[in-house]
């Protein structure tokens, strides 16, 4: 037996795909796909939040140097407003590094739900959810890879179905 994918959730043999506490043989798979589920509006608001985040220290700066220059003030307030939005700005650099390793890391997760369907003796199943495409495609890739390795006339997956539109099939 070939283990070709383990988290704490799933496990893809070559014997066996478990999920939880399931597993289900190989041999019962008939055709595999995967479909994208809708857009997650709570990531992609988190992903602007992000943004916004980045942008507001440079703004302040920006308004606290206008400030310090327009207004008719005296020479240690106008350096003490232009000096402190210097040094806002200053600031946003190290702040900008840890906001774009989490924008990042929004990305790597996605904005959708994906999941692995299999025919299971005729019947559709859902195998597999999840919104990390990373920890997707290496299930989805290794679930290929165990139906390549234990077909013995050619692979068992079929390609992969794109439809956005297409309607859920029954768990």
């Amino acid at each position: 037996m070939t283990e070709f994918y383990r988290d704490p959730e799933v496990t893809v043999t070559t014997e066996a795909i478990r999920v939880g506490g399931r597993a289900i043989p190989l041999g019962l798979l008939g055709r595999v796909w995967h479909r994208r589920g809708s857009r997650s509006w709570g990531a992609l608001a988190g992903r602007g939040a992000i943004g916004m985040t980045m942008l507001l220290p440079l703004v302040l700066a920006a308004l606290g140097i206008a400030v310090g220059v327009s207004i008719d003030a005296s020479a240690n307030t106008t350096v003490l407003l232009v000096g402190g939005g210097i040094l806002l700005g200053l600031a946003t650099g190290p702040v900008a590094d840890l906001l774009f390793e989490r924008l990042d890391r929004s990305y790597t997760r996605g904005s959708r739900r994906l999941e692995i369907w299999a025919d299971v003796r005729g019947t559709p199943m859902c195998l597999v959810e999840t919104d990390d495409r990373l920890r997707f495609g290496q299930i989805y890739r290794a679930l290929q890879r165990a139906l390549d390795a234990g077909a013995p006339a050619g692979p068992r997956a079929a390609a992969p179905a794109r439809s956005k539109a297409s309607p859920r099939a029954p768990r």
